[in-house]
């Protein structure tokens, strides 16, 4: 029955998303000239088509790359191309839930499917979201600082929404390190949860189920603790999740030089571009999509004219999120056959 209940929400989400890239697909096209269009992608290079391909699979590998480095800190045997695919996984989630929350419960699944304490696979996750969140605050916040007056030009009607984001993403990275080093939040909210659930009948009272709490909360704490010591690896993370972040803002300007245009400098493009991102990372859309397009089309306007804005646009969503998109649903579909299991949660 949960397994039915997991592939309905599945095909749901598959279905949400669909309609949703349908949409932006009507808005992005509505008053364009397709041919135009079409024709400005043609013109772009291949070897700055391949260079951007490969900043999308280096962004999401990066990922991969830092779960495993964790892990195999905290003594857990595993893989560096499983974890790869892990991020993978997490990533097509992400996209296809609202405000990314999906990708992370189902690369816990397949952690703690592949044999990873359930723990430590939390703490470990937990560390490579805070870093990733904090790295794009910081960011946020810099170019804030000592790049406010172009950011306000080019963000125009969207300058708002900058600051949303912002305070948004400020918001959970506070949260996440209250959750992260106060185990009694985590005991708290499972306790409610625990009596919720038994006073609307979806479950009966079990000491056995809060035994298993205890024995979490336990791993979780040393695992925590080890991290707390060895605070070298902490800060390895944060200068690779740094470097992570500016290979998809970079990726725009490969697309731009690869369609032949100059005169904006390589700051310009990748600040612009971070914007973007930190404005759009928490809204409750599958992917971003829709609002993404929408701000791309009016604070990119200014840096790709005429029918290179909508050619730049597909582009570099194309590679960035559809094509990495479809690459982690391969990723998913054969971490099942792998193991000849169809479940989806």
């Amino acid at each position: 029955m949960n397994e039915e209940k997991a592939a309905r929400r599945f095909f749901v989400n598959i279905g949400i998303f669909t309609a949703v890239m349908a949409l932006t697909f009507w808005f992005v096209f509505r008053n364009q000239d397709i041919s135009r269009t079409v024709s400005a992608v043609g013109r772009m290079s291949g070897r700055c088509l391949a260079a951007a391909f490969l900043l999308a699979v280096s962004f999401v590998s990066a990922e991969g790359v830092m779960i495993w480095y964790l892990l195999r800190g905290i003594g857990e045997r595993t893989k560096l191309f499983r974890c790869i695919g892990y991020s993978f996984i997490g990533f097509f989630f992400s996209g296809l839930t609202p405000s990314a929350t999906g990708g992370q419960p189902m690369q816990l699944y397949y952690m703690k499917r592949d044999g990873n304490s359930l723990s430590g696979s939390s703490v470990v996750l937990m560390s490579v979201a805070v870093a990733y969140k904090l790295v794009l605050v910081l960011i946020g916040i810099s170019i804030l600082l000592f790049w406010g007056e172009p950011l306000k030009q080019y963000l125009q009607r969207y300058y708002g929404l900058y600051f949303l984001g912002l305070f948004l993403n400020t918001a959970l990275v506070v949260i996440l390190l209250l959750v992260m080093f106060s185990p009694g939040v985590i005991r708290a909210v499972f306790l409610r949860a625990d009596k919720l659930f038994v006073r609307l009948r979806l479950w009966k009272e079990s000491g056995a189920r809060q035994e298993k709490m205890e024995r979490f909360l336990s791993g979780y704490q040393e695992t925590v603790r080890f991290l707390k010591g060895n605070k070298g690896m902490i800060g390895v993370i944060l200068i690779a999740t740094f470097l992570q972040r500016f290979t998809v803002f970079v990726l725009t300007f490969v697309v731009y030089r690869g369609l032949g245009l100059s005169g904006t400098a390589l700051w310009d493009v990748v600040f612009v571009q971070a914007s973007v991102y930190i404005a759009v990372d928490m809204l409750p859309v599958p992917g971003a999509q829709g609002i993404t397009e929408a701000m791309y089309r009016c604070v990119f306007g200014s840096i790709f004219p005429g029918e290179y804005l909508a050619a730049s646009m597909c582009i570099t969503r194309g590679i960035s999120f559809y094509a990495v998109m479809v690459m982690g649903l391969l990723v998913f579909l054969g971490a099942n056959v792998r193991t000849g299991d169809c479940e989806t949660q």
